[in-house]
Formats: structure tokens, C-alpha cells, sequence
């Protein structure tokens, strides 16, 4: 695992370089989190409160566990975060020796876990099958956006249940806002680019319909093919694709918690 970030290290009163406690540099630097989250409470509860508790600080973490590493990725992970309040809460992170930034030469800088960051694996895990578990589906189901299901959804596509050569498939969602109604994911080699342009090439399998329906088979709250028995979406194209996508589509990794809240 990765080692703490050195650029976490500060001087104390004896001029001996130590490494702080996690978080100590973002209570004192990072003036935000301190007033807004600063509860003044020794118990390890509240000091990991601090630090992991600001609004899109879990979901950040849970872009860099998910393999994300630069800022435009992260940003499509999170689309509807500022890029500035972005910037801060790397920042903030980076401070709290959670994540370290590197610099790539021409290719610009990556973020990192640090051994800190991967320890909050489980952790953001847990959240999520919780969510998953007891969050009811109609709340579960109103946060939907199209830009954020397809980039999951291209994360967690399984190529090993497409056919061989490229393959490409066209998403439309007539609900959604203008500019994110179509998409496109293009599968060649193992590799999965998701694109919200028409890439060129034929379309090999076209689906149709509710974003509604199809965010609720991502999450595992429906099947593909109970969503084409009641028309709320239409596969159209490969017969093989359409027969499989249940299996390709990969779906959440939350997808196998049942739900225990009420319906």
C-alpha cells in the first residue's frame, strides 16, 4: 500500500521532523472544514467526522478506491461538483494525509491514496451497502443522472461477455436533459470508452427508454428483462447483446444487497 505523504510533515518545537496525526493539518489549515465540522471532541468518532464528513468527501474517496486518479475523471465521478469546491477537497485531503498528489510530467497531476486513504476502503463499502440496504428505492431512485450511471456503468462493464471484435452500444434517455439524452459505449479489445458523441461506428445494440428503469436495473432493484416486459426499455439490434446484457452490463457493486427498508 501507499506510504503517508511526506508533504504532511511539519515542524514541531524540538525542530525533529515528525509525521502528524492524520487530520491535524486540516483542522488548522483548511478553515472551512474547521467551522463547519470542527467539533471540538477528542473521541477518534468525531476527529474522523472531521475530516471525512464535508459534503462530496466520501464520494471523492470512493472515486480514487474505484481507480480514478486524475481530476477531469474524478469530476465526471462527481458532475455535479464544482471543479473549484473540487480543488479544496483535494486539497483538504491531501493535508489530512488521506490521498498524495503527484506530478506526471506533460501528463499533469494524479491523485493517490495514501496507505490512510486505502484503509477507508471497507469503510466506504459499508456505506454502501447500507445505502443499499435501507435507503427506501423511490429515494434511491430520485437522485438519478444519466452523465453518472454511464460512467459507472463503463467502469463496470464486464467485456468478457461481449463477442469478439468492437462493439458498440447506444444509449437514449428522452427524460433527460438536452445533451445528456444519448450516449454511447464503445468496447474493443477489452478496452471501454464511453462517449457523449456519436463515436462514428455502427451501432451494434440500441437501448431505449425510461432512465428511471434503467438506473434501477444498475442498482440491482430490477432486471433488464422485467424493464423490456413492461415497456420501459427497448433493446433493439445484436440478438446475442440483448440476450446477454444482463451479464455484461457488470452492474453495481451494491447490486446483490437486498433491500431491508420498506417499500
Amino acid at each position: 500500500m501507499c506510504p503517508l505523504s511526506k508533504s504532511v510533515q511539519y515542524q514541531n518545537c524540538t525542530r525533529r521532523h515528525v509525521r502528524p496525526a492524520i487530520g491535524s493539518r486540516l483542522v488548522e489549515e483548511n478553515s472551512s472544514v474547521k467551522e463547519r465540522s470542527g467539533y471540538g471532541q477528542f473521541c477518534p468518532v468525531a476527529m474522523g467526522a472531521e475530516i471525512l464528513c464535508s459534503k462530496w468527501t466520501v464520494l471523492i474517496i470512493r472515486e480514487l478506491l474505484c481507480g480514478s486518479t486524475r481530476f477531469n475523471d474524478l469530476r465526471r465521478g462527481v458532475p455535479r461538483m464544482s471543479p473549484t469546491l473540487l480543488s479544496r477537497r483535494l486539497k483538504a485531503l491531501e493535508d489530512a494525509g488521506v490521498i498524495r498528489s503527484e506530478q506526471r510530467g506533460s501528463k499533469g497531476v494524479e491523485y493517490r491514496l495514501t496507505r490512510a486513504g486505502e484503509d477507508l476502503r471497507g469503510i466506504v463499502m459499508d456505506i454502501g451497502r447500507w445505502g443499499q440496504r435501507w435507503v427506501e428505492r423511490d429515494i434511491s431512485l430520485k437522485a438519478i443522472d444519466p452523465s453518472l450511471l454511464m460512467w459507472d456503468m463503463r467502469r463496470r462493464l464486464n467485456p468478457t461477455h461481449m463477442p469478439p471484435g468492437r462493439s458498440t452500444l447506444k444509449f437514449h434517455f428522452p427524460e433527460a436533459k438536452q445533451g445528456q439524452q444519448d450516449w454511447w459505449l464503445v468496447i474493443d479489445r477489452g478496452k471501454v470508452d464511453l462517449c457523449g458523441f456519436d463515436p462514428g461506428f455502427d451501432v451494434d445494440l440500441y437501448i431505449a427508454g425510461s432512465l428511471r428503469a434503467m438506473t434501477a436495473v444498475w442498482m440491482g432493484l430490477g432486471s433488464m428483462k422485467e424493464a423490456v416486459a413492461k415497456g420501459e426499455l427497448e433493446l433493439v439490434g445484436d440478438k446475442t447483446l440483448s440476450r446477454t446484457a444482463q451479464e455484461w452490463l457488470g452492474l453495481s457493486v451494491f447490486a446483490k444487497e437486498k433491500k431491508l427498508a420498506a417499500a
